[in-house]
């Protein structure tokens, strides 16, 4: 069965018709190999396929089915392979605000709260005016509150522990991956997090 026939008969789970927040991006699939590493994107026809081929397991689904006339298939979100391939090796993840926030699972370091980006700030654990840099290991995720309340001061002193020691990603998903911060489905986040070096 090809599951591009499908296409015309898309319909969300409580109505007819989808919801003016759903896009194209929306319905693609997170690739993840069998150790659960976030591989690429696919479009939601192309994961269909690999799973009637019996080469991926489906781990989550988006909230829309593809229909045809005899047959409806809930929309793959996370896919995963069911043999291990080998992934290309990249080179040192780029430090900016948006891998900190993918790094950090969008949740603020100091009191755990899971925001959308929009919602977060970068907060240095040792104060650039105390000659913090700008690196891996001194910048977190943070709300708005708790980086005010923190302000001009470590950690220690401001009696904020943090979640967990921040460090530089030993990896970084492909440009395959193409994400956009606020445009990545919630149920994609927890493999999205990225390994210590």
């Amino acid at each position: 069965m090809q599951a591009e026939g499908f296409a015309g008969f898309l319909s969300g789970t409580n109505s007819g018709s989808l919801s003016k927040q759903s896009s194209i991006a929306v319905f693609r699939a997170l690739l993840l190999n069998s150790s659960y590493e976030p591989m690429k994107i696919v479009s939601w026809q192309k994961a269909l396929i690999l799973w009637f081929q019996g080469k991926v397991e489906i781990i989550e689904h988006h909230q829309a089915f593809a229909r045809s006339v005899r047959s409806s298939f809930k929309l793959p979100s996370v896919i995963r392979l069911k043999s291990y391939v080998k992934p290309r090796t990249y080179g040192a993840v780029r430090f900016c605000r948006e891998n900190v926030y993918i790094r950090d699972n969008f949740t603020c370091q100091y009191c755990a709260k899971k925001l959308g980006p929009k919602h977060l700030t970068l907060d240095h654990v040792v104060p650039a005016s105390k000659s913090g840099p700008k690196n891996w290991t001194n910048v977190v995720a943070a709300c708005r509150d708790c980086n005010q309340r923190k302000a001009n001061r470590t950690p220690t002193t401001a009696n904020m522990p943090l979640m967990k020691v921040p460090v530089a990603p030993a990896w970084l998903p492909s440009s395959d991956l193409d994400i956009k911060s606020g445009q990545v489905p919630r149920n994609w986040l927890q493999y999205l997090q990225f390994k210590a070096g």
